[in-house]
């Protein structure tokens, strides 16, 4: 069995965005509930062992809510992890509280730049602030200082991934995709993933679903940029689950999709760990469970 990534769940279901395709609203609660759970550390060492037995290079730190907003917590979760030095440590966020309190966080970074964090993963669906906004903070007069936050992560040392929820009228053309790369380019983001939007097969939030589902992009929109980048990249990698990996001029760029699940029944793509001490395969159904 090949296993790629071990997820962990850090913080409880609270966000400060307010993305209308979220993940978190259309999956199962697997017991987080809005307030900050308790961990079972015995249980997260026996996650991150079979992790490491099963070969894992990567740990994803992630949430079903926004996980920065438990700063504390991700210094636990980093100090558990270090027994097992795990190559690769990445943050998913959406970068919202490192510009609300870019000096309190700046000093978070640092410490876990030093505990062994070596990327930060930052959500968008587009390269210009106005359109992000309309996703991320559309309760804010502006978005986020993106470029500058990417400046403070590579002065602390970490490495910046772009992941960018591809939508219709967002990111949906290949114009519109050059235009991020070289978004990516410019800021020197050292990673761009672009997934098109997806849903389950249930969802626990009719309202999110349908909008997901107004917005996601038509087959010809995802074929188009997918052509570019075979026509215009250098296939670097292709991963398990199907990313691609390219570069474009010097851009790593990432065709992916936001599935849990492989084709191959002898692969899985993440394991996930919930702070309840449950370790799991899959965000949509509870019988991927192995612990």
């Amino acid at each position: 069995m090949r296993v790629q990534t071990l997820s962990i769940i850090a913080g409880s279901e609270a966000c400060n965005a307010r993305c209308p395709f979220c993940i978190s609203k259309m999956t199962p609660k697997q017991g987080i509930s809005s307030k900050e759970p308790e961990v079972n550390w015995r249980n997260l060492r026996k996650a991150a062992l079979f992790a490491k037995q099963s070969n894992v290079s990567t740990v994803l730190i992630t949430g079903k809510g926004e996980p920065t907003l438990f700063p504390e917590q991700i210094t636990k979760y980093l100090t558990a992890l270090s027994e097992f030095e795990f190559p690769f440590i990445e943050l998913q966020t959406n970068g919202i509280r490192f510009d609300e309190k870019r000096g309190e966080y700046k000093e978070y970074l640092q410490q876990w730049y030093n505990q062994g964090l070596t990327a930060v993963a930052i959500s968008i669906s587009h390269y210009e602030p106005g359109r992000n906004r309309e996703i991320y903070t559309p309760y804010r007069k502006s978005y986020i200082d993106l470029p500058g936050i990417i400046k403070d992560l590579h002065a602390v040392g970490l490495s910046v991934r772009l992941t960018c929820t591809a939508l219709d009228g967002f990111i949906d053309s290949t114009s519109k995709l050059k235009n991020l790369i070289e978004f990516a380019r410019t800021n020197e983001a050292e990673q761009l993933t672009v997934r098109p939007v997806n849903k389950p097969a249930q969802s626990g939030d009719l309202q999110v679903y349908d909008w997901t589902a107004e917005h996601a992009l038509k087959p010809a929109q995802q074929k188009e940029m997918e052509d570019y980048l075979v026509t215009n990249g250098t296939k670097l990698l292709e991963l398990p689950h199907g990313a691609i990996v390219y570069d474009v001029n010097g851009q790593n760029v990432c065709f992916s999709n936001c599935l849990t699940r492989t084709d191959n029944p002898e692969n899985i793509r993440q394991l996930i760990f919930f702070p309840d001490g449950h370790l799991r395969y899959d965000w949509e159904y509870k019988g991927a469970i192995l612990l």
